[in-house]
């Protein structure tokens, strides 16, 4: 038997969806051609009744009937679905007959007219108190049109009458009400029929996922709890108590799972969750562990395979990383172009370039296709293909040109790389022409300015970049930077660089660019605190540059040379370590 909550989901979408917007439009000859499979299918439609009049329980076909008859055929065969909805709904009515009923509720589907589908189907239900099809009807239209007041009985009838089925419908109780608006009420409604199951722990969790949606988040926790009082060892019910208390605190969350497993070492969704609320937390070299132990067990598991893949590549270990996305390449994995795009990543850094071209050359659409298509014309450009990269962008972006714009940075930066930034700018420039208000033009073309020495244009843009988009910390950022790096209206400066903080508390180029000023007042002690913090965030080469500097004039000339040492290992072509280091070494 089809479980009731399926059946009760398609009644409510059939009346839905019965319909399409652009039917009305449809031609004359095209609803004739519908009628006509209607007819070949089975269905009951003006057509047969006139042709069958025992379609209508033998009942007296009298000329009124005829005439609606035909009025609803002529009205389906024009387009006219609300004239045949309703002279079908006044024949439903004058007749009371279960197959009229059925076909004018279709009708009234068709046409949208709920109101109408709510008034027949309680009529059907007097005429047919025992049709389970009339009932489905029925509940599916009050759902549709959220009038789930007295709701609850009808349900609880239908439900109770499958007691094989009901753990299942009560877990897929909440569906139903996807599209409700008023959640309180859903809540109210479930709490009602879960009121009449309360030994079944799938009540409980159904009134803890709509507690949940209604924003009752302790209501939710407590009736999901009580349903693993219920049930201990039930993996759902536990899954979800973790997730209702992840709103509030993850690391309990994390210990609930924990806590889990430990009791039902074989419980996989668990685990898996658990790993997946491991590395939300950072908390990495757990999340490794753990996926290792899944993968003993699960070893072509693809949920199991590209976390320990991805993990890998975290902690740098590109053997892993490398062998666990090949076998994920070899298993049924939705997602393919996500491997394709980190191995060329791992053969890129291994300086394998034509590897790597290989790979991102397989990467299709989706959310890896654009980084794809730029760190392959970053190897072509590495291989001195500057014109090969530059074309391959321009096709990428006439295949896709929603992606236009980051693809035109990208060339720009490629032509950056190669010393030709006025050509760059140009670039940049031209598409400016076309969208003069597009930000990360606006952005990308004023640092391009500033390096070219267009103080004016780089300004212009940047400013007219905060005016377009007040929140953009970049911006102001840039700006600030731009006049503390040349020692220039340094207040002004300053505070820019402090609104840009306001927006970005905790960005390492920001807390930068605060240093570096308070460097250029005098502020030394004030400047070291924001570059340490921001290299601790990330040790970039420029911060390291400017915090060694700092270092120095405050006399602490050992940390400043262990800090540019430290630099030069990570970045030992970075042009700004070995400028300072020029300055201040003996």
């Amino acid at each position: 038997m089809k479980p009731i909550i399926s059946t009760l989901l398609c009644a409510t979408l059939s009346l839905a969806l019965a319909m399409p917007a652009q039917a009305a439009d449809e031609t004359a000859a095209g609803k004739q051609d519908k009628a006509t499979k209607q007819n070949k299918a089975g269905k009951r439609t003006p057509q047969t009744l006139a042709a069958h009049p025992e379609a209508t329980d033998n009942k007296e076909l009298t000329g009124q009937i005829v005439y609606q008859v035909l009025l609803a055929e002529v009205a389906l065969q024009r387009g006219q679905i609300e004239l045949a909805s309703q002279a079908y709904a006044d024949l439903a009515v004058r007749t009371r007959d279960p197959k009229v009923l059925e076909r004018a509720i279709e009708l009234a589907g068709y046409a949208r007219r709920f109101e109408r589908v709510v008034k027949l189907a309680r009529l059907w239900v007097q005429v047919e108190p025992d049709s389970q099809r009339a009932q489905q009807v029925l509940v599916g239209v009050l759902v549709l049109t959220n009038q789930l007041n007295g709701l609850a009985p009808r349900l609880i009838d239908m439900l109770a009458a499958d007691q094989p089925a009901l753990p299942g419908n009560l877990l897929a109780l909440n569906r139903m009400f996807a599209r409700s608006p008023d959640r309180k009420a859903v809540l109210q409604l479930i709490s009602t029929i879960g009121e009449r199951f309360p030994r079944l722990p799938e009540a409980h969790y159904a009134v803890a996922v709509a507690a949940s949606s209604a924003g009752e988040n302790d209501r939710a926790l407590s009736e999901a709890r009580q349903a693993l009082a219920l049930r201990p060892d039930w993996q759902i019910g536990a899954l979800l108590e973790a997730q209702l208390l992840a709103h509030n605190s993850p690391a309990e969350a994390i210990a609930s799972l924990q806590n889990f497993v430990d009791k039902n070492p074989d419980a996989r969704e668990a685990q898996l969750h658990l790993a997946r609320a491991l590395v939300g937390e950072k908390r990495y070299a757990e999340a490794k562990r753990l996926f290792e132990q899944l993968l003993q067990a699960y070893p072509d598991n693809p949920d199991v395979v590209f976390p320990v893949a991805i993990l890998a590549l975290q902690e740098n270990d590109r053997t892993l990383a490398e062998a666990q996305l090949k076998h994920l390449i070899s298993l049924d994995f939705p997602d393919k172009s996500a491997p394709y795009y980190y191995l060329g990543q791992i053969a890129e850094e291994s300086k394998r370039g034509n590897e790597a071209l290989t790979y991102y050359q397989q990467v299709g659409p989706g959310e890896h296709y654009l980084p794809a298509q730029i760190r392959s014309a970053a190897v072509l450009a590495q291989q001195g293909k500057l014109d090969e990269a530059r074309s391959q962008l321009s096709a990428a972006a006439a295949r896709e040109p929603q992606m236009r714009v980051q693809l035109l940075i990208a060339e720009a930066a490629l032509l950056r790389q190669a010393e030709q930034s006025a050509a760059a700018l140009a670039l940049l420039e031209h598409e400016l022409g076309e969208q003069a208000d597009q930000p990360e033009l606006l952005y990308e073309s004023a640092l391009l300015a500033e390096r070219l020495g267009r103080l004016e244009v780089m300004e212009k843009r940047l400013r007219k970049l905060i005016e377009l988009q007040p929140q953009s910390a970049q911006a102001y950022n840039a700006l600030g930077y731009s006049y503390a790096d040349r020692n220039m209206r340094l207040v002004e400066a300053r505070q820019l660089i402090e609104t840009a903080l306001q927006l970005a508390p905790n960005d390492p180029f920001i807390l930068d660019s605060m240093g570096w000023v308070l460097f250029r007042q005098g502020e030394l002690e004030n400047a070291l605190t924001h570059l340490q913090r921001a290299y601790a965030q990330r040790p970039d080469a420029e911060i390291a540059a400017h915090l060694g500097e700092v270092l120095w004039m405050l006399g602490r000339t050992d940390e400043a040379q262990r800090t540019w040492n430290e630099a030069l290992q990570r970045h030992p072509e970075s042009a700004e370590v070995r400028k300072v280091l020029k300055r201040f070494s003996p």
